[in-house]
């Protein structure tokens, strides 16, 4: 066990140890601010997993993405340990809104490998929203796939007169890759002042698949790779997170500051590793309740150093180069305003404005001698910006107890611009001279709006309806990387299909039309049994797509220079999910089936091919039980063939697959234990949506690994978890 994971263990013994001996504690106390006497729509369009459910999850992965698998329209992209994209409804990464704590936060890297979501840890995560298909304008912008809403635990304050010392802390292992960590959150508090400090550490080893997936082979340089092996999958975090909150008559104050550490982060579907990545987050939250509504304001800035390079399983020496060091800096200020007027007893008007302004400087330092990767400095993207400016209304009204609607109009402006790039050497002096001489200033203009109508005439079913024109405009990396070389090219990559990227000036914002439909049955109590239909379809005009880069030569069979594109675009398909309570009560306890399918189509308009990383026909289905201190459950995951893929990209298809998973939690007085086994029977497979394998040997030349491996699933693990509150 590393230093930082016994330092951080060492921590949560102390504070154990303080409470203990502390005086007897309060009630717990929080602050509730509600701006309507009825449950808002948005209430009913959160689709994501319950207390118990990120409870139960918080140890089968280290990657906070994991939590919301799981979830009807969900799914998971990426291969890294810590660093999976959400995908809602084949829409992804920048396409979705994902907001942490409040903030909106940006991946500061060329491969995305900072993803929103690996701030936080999931020991951290208190409470996950997902908002697929229709989004409130109050919730999304500057996205066409849905948003995502992570939050920790809030602020606790103690019973007037008296003094709260509350938290929890544990630790766990997972036997696949060797991962193991520890985490803490403890709070002290009064009636109007709260402190919480929380802190985690996690790390693994590279994981094993189900069997061979690839050839063994020797890693240049030294070093071996088994066949069973996923390369470039081991990562090491550690975070850290302190936050005062204050809170008087109907208000209330959070002021957070939070600092992650990530030494090492592999990433099997990418070129490079991450080296060394740092943040400093500091939020600033305020609530008010006034006589005529509810005020809320933030301001939130993130400093971001991030840092690549080539890892143990890659080669790392070429010629007289040592490596190929990447950096990037990312510094992201933002602030919102929102008001919640509840009008009549019926209205609610929302009104809001939001400001983001981000910087960003992505370079290459110098490597050896050769012109390749010297004697200059590559500047990939130099003063790059990008501000966001928005303002929205939103009006819900209920009528009666089965009627619920509400309308909403949104509008931004993104203005971007980037300054002059310049290569390694001569080289590169084409390329460069060639974006150079274009104006690089973009301003769009996006509106969005919605229109959503719930209708519940029964206890026992509801029905909706909803419309949406939502709108992306592109990011920093679509936009302004400018070098079709190819081993410059294939360091640009956000999709992790193994083909170098070139970005495009004259790319156009994402506009999405989206009609959904939901539908709604359960018994009157929604305890026994209920079941959710919800199809969709979203056309997207300016979907930003690839084509063969205008300098390359395009094969099949193999991994290209490409650029990307607009082209029109569709996505239809649909989400069902249930729940059965089969018995309540028993000698056995409680059982209940879950389950949840999924279907999702996406189609470039234009050419006729697939959209890439469109998740497969995929089901899943639980049998749980609960029995006093004991909850255990049996869960069957299959997933179809992927046979739909990007011909563009090359994308490669995968093989069906049947998993079963074995958890069980029981939970003693303070203590809770959390056990399983992922991946029973050790079944070898692919992860659909996990890109091409590019995790061993020669990667910095576009094709010095082979192509057609996709990238392993883990195979079997077993998992404990350990947690103490106090």
């Amino acid at each position: 066990m590393t230093a930082f994971v016994q330092r951080a263990a060492g921590l949560a013994a102390l504070v154990v140890l303080s409470a203990a001996v502390s005086a007897p504690a309060g009630a717990q106390m929080r602050i509730e601010i509600t701006s309507s006497p009825y449950r808002p729509l948005t209430q009913w369009l959160d689709t994501g997993p319950d207390a118990d459910t990120l409870n139960r999850q918080r140890h089968r992965s280290a990657d906070s993405a994991a939590l919301l698998r799981g979830v009807p329209g969900v799914a998971v992209a990426g291969s890294g340990g810590r660093g999976g994209l959400p995908v809602i409804r084949g829409l992804g990464d920048d396409r979705l809104r994902i907001k942490v704590d409040g903030m909106d936060l940006i991946a500061a890297c060329p491969n995305h490998m900072n993803a929103p979501l690996s701030y936080i840890d999931p020991t951290a995560v208190a409470r996950a929203e997902v908002y697929a298909g229709i989004t409130p304008v109050s919730l999304g912008g500057d996205s066409i796939g849905g948003t995502v809403v992570v939050q920790s635990a809030p602020s606790l304050f103690a019973a007037p007169g008296q003094t709260l010392l509350t938290g929890t802390a544990g630790a766990f292992y997972r036997s696949n890759g060797d991962g193991r960590g520890v985490h803490l959150n403890s709070t002290l508090a009064g009636a109007n002042v709260s402190l919480n400090y929380t802190a985690s550490g996690t790390e693994a080893d590279t994981y094993d698949a189900g069997g061979a997936f690839k050839p063994a082979a020797p890693v240049p340089g030294g070093g071996w790779v088994d066949g069973d092996e996923v390369g470039s999958s081991a990562y090491r975090a550690v975070e850290h997170a302190a936050r005062l909150a204050l809170r008087g008559d109907g208000q209330q104050l959070d002021l957070t500051y939070r600092y992650q550490h990530v030494p090492h982060a592999g990433f099997a579907n990418q070129r490079m590793d991450l080296t060394d990545n740092e943040t400093d987050q500091v939020n600033l939250a305020h609530r008010t309740r006034f006589g005529w509504g509810e005020l809320s304001t933030r301001l939130y800035h993130e400093d971001t150093r991030h840092r690549m390079n080539f890892g143990d399983d890659r080669q790392f020496l070429y010629g007289d180069a040592p490596g190929m060091p990447m950096r990037t800096d990312g510094r992201n200020t933002g602030a919102t305003l929102a008001a919640a007027l509840p009008l009549t007893a019926v209205d609610t008007l929302r009104l809001g404005a939001e400001y983001q302004r981000y910087r960003l400087d992505d370079y290459w330092p110098a490597s050896g001698t050769g012109m390749m990767m010297s004697p200059d400095t590559f500047l990939n993207i130099n003063d790059g910006r990008r501000d966001r400016y928005a303002v929205y209304g939103e009006w819900e009204r209920r009528r009666g107890s089965a009627w619920q609607g509400q309308l909403g109009v949104r509008h931004e402006t993104v203005r971007m611009d980037a300054g002059n790039v310049s290569g390694y050497s001569m080289m590169y002096a084409a390329d460069a001279a060639a974006f150079n001489a274009r104006d690089h200033d973009r301003t769009d203009r996006n509106w969005d709006f919605t229109a959503l109508l719930r209708y519940a005439p029964t206890a026992w079913a509801s029905y909706s309806a909803g419309l949406a024109r939502k709108t992306r405009s592109p990011n920093l990396y679509e936009r302004y990387t400018w070098s079709g070389h190819p081993m410059a090219a294939i360091m640009n990559n956000l999709l992790g299909d193994g083909n170098g990227y070139v970005g495009n000036l004259d790319l156009e914002p994402e506009i999405a039309r989206t009609l959904s439909l939901a539908a709604e049955w359960h018994d009157a109590a929604q305890r026994r049994w209920h079941v959710r239909l919800s199809p969709y379809y979203t056309r997207v005009e300016d979907y930003i797509d690839a084509r063969c880069a205008p300098t390359a030569s395009c094969l099949p069979d193999r991994f290209n220079v490409l650029q990307y594109d607009n082209v029109s675009a569709q996505l239809y398909g649909l989400d069902l999910s249930g729940h059965l309570a089969l018995l309540r009560g028993t000698a056995v306890g409680d059982v209940a089936l879950d389950g949840v399918f999924g279907y999702v189509r996406g189609e470039n308009r234009d050419t006729g091919d697939d959209l890439y990383n469109i998740h497969p026909l995929h089901a899943t289905l639980t049998l749980s039980q609960a029995r006093g201190r004991w909850h255990n459950a049996l869960e069957t995951e299959w997933v179809g063939r992927k046979r739909a893929v990007s011909g563009v990209r090359n994308e490669i298809e995968t093989a069906s697959y049947t998993l079963l998973h074995l958890r069980t939690r029981y939970t003693w007085r303070q203590v809770t234990l959390d056990a399983g086994i992922e991946n029973l029977f050790d079944r070898r497979y692919a992860l659909p949506l996990g890109g091409a394998y590019t995790g061993q040997g020669r990667t910095m030349a576009i094709n010095g690994v082979p192509w057609g491996i996709a990238v392993a699933g883990p195979g079997r693990s077993f998992y404990a978890g350990l947690s103490y509150s106090f």
